[in-house]
């Protein structure tokens, strides 16, 4: 994703995917209870078995599955992130009892193109993952010589398209959501606070497209570089009054310093914010956040996944870990037309009518981008209400 960013329930039927691997895989996951598991870097408690490195010898033949390379860190800095992505795509192969694919984990830390040779050597025909973009980039060329295409986690759109597919949650999604739900909320004059950097310049030139887009307009907008004096500067420089609504286009953290700077200078506006909001529950406690709307992936059944993750693993995922569980879904719903020993039928990931998981419903454009179906979710005193659920599906145009 880049270093920024179950009791009864209804399975989304939406396509074919509800018809098989939605059906299998997620009634499986949600015959467990609803407990709420923490979304950022959650504890462990109890025995946490992980998946390893494949062994260094040559992996055993099978004839009778396809091979899946999983592509994730399990060493290193993003170790905890790898191993809960890898444990989420593991059980749901476990859930769908699907058998005519080889899952194997590949550790990306010590590299990411090493790691995918190795993958392409032993005769695997898809790759879930890798995390990060700058890996994304490293494998593409590899993967697309040998005819392979990439699933990728991350959430850098530059590094989609040609063989690569990025199932990663996008923060120009997110922000068009939300502006166009205030939009409808009578909401036309907009403000924005935007990080310097990379993330900055994308979610600054997505929200002056979105506002336009909406029939908006955005009025004033002020960039900081995440230093507590920048960006008390950077709140402070925006105009008095004149606009309806303010974009804090950065994590729940940057959020909880910024909302008290932008309440102070401006009575009445309503607080936007993006995808990387949802990472932090602890938002909804803060009073100068309340009232305030973000867009993303709806998170019922991420609860419920949690709880399911849990009682196996015995620690909570992290909040990517639904990616490498959807991501299974997905090959197995594809697999089941997938003769054994042929290259994968990559165009099935174009299907127009999409897909669904535990992250909603989602299709990939012929960009290789994953559009998905996002719910806008309220802060406030008695924790997070969604107030615009999220659409049933998502189509060409939609």
């Amino acid at each position: 994703m880049g270093r920024m960013m179950a009791e009864a329930l209804r399975v989304p039927q939406w396509g074919a995917w509800g018809k098989r691997a939605t059906a299998i895989g997620l009634a499986a996951l949600l015959a467990a209870c609803s407990t709420v598991i923490p979304r950022s870097a959650p504890p462990v408690a109890g025995p946490a078995p992980a998946p390893r490195p494949v062994p260094q010898g040559p992996l055993p033949e099978d004839a009778a599955r396809n091979r899946v390379a999983l592509l994730v860190p399990l060493t290193g800095a993003n170790a905890a992130v790898g191993r809960s992505i890898a444990d989420a795509a593991n059980l749901a192969l476990a859930d769908t009892g699907g058998k005519a694919i080889r899952l194997t984990t590949y550790d990306t830390a010590a590299g990411a193109l090493p790691a995918a040779q190795r993958a392409l050597a032993e005769g695997n025909r898809l790759f879930l993952g890798p995390l990060l973009a700058d890996d994304v980039r490293a494998v593409a060329a590899a993967a697309r010589g040998a005819g392979v295409p990439v699933v990728a986690f991350s959430n850098d759109a530059a590094v989609a398209g040609d063989g690569v597919y990025i199932l990663g949650f996008l923060p120009a999604q997110s922000i068009d959501r939300v502006v166009r739900f205030a939009r409808s909320k009578g909401m036309t004059r907009l403000a924005g606070l935007m990080p310097a950097g990379v993330y900055g310049r994308n979610a600054s030139a997505m929200f002056l497209k979105a506002a336009e887009a909406a029939g908006g307009e955005v009025v004033a907008m002020r960039t900081y570089d995440r230093s507590a004096a920048s960006l008390t500067a950077a709140a402070g420089g925006l105009p008095k009054g004149g606009y309806d609504a303010v974009m804090i286009a950065d994590s729940g953290r940057i959020a909880l310093q910024a909302a008290p700077l932008v309440k102070r200078n401006t009575a009445g506006a309503r607080l936007l914010g993006t995808e990387l909001w949802a990472a932090d529950r602890a938002l909804a406690a803060s009073p100068a956040l309340a009232g305030a709307w973000y867009a993303s992936v709806d998170d019922g059944m991420f609860r419920q996944l949690s709880t399911r993750y849990r009682a196996r693993y015995g620690r909570a995922p992290f909040r990517l870990a639904s990616l490498g569980y959807d991501a299974v879904l997905l090959t197995v719903r594809i697999a089941a037309n997938w003769k054994t020993g042929d290259r994968f039928p990559a165009g099935r990931l174009t299907d127009a009518d999409g897909f669904a998981g535990v992250d909603g419903a989602f299709r990939f454009g012929r960009d290789g981008i994953a559009v998905r179906a996002l719910a806008v979710s309220e802060l406030g005193a008695n924790g997070i209400s969604v107030v615009s659920p999220a659409p049933a599906s998502v189509r060409d145009g939609g």
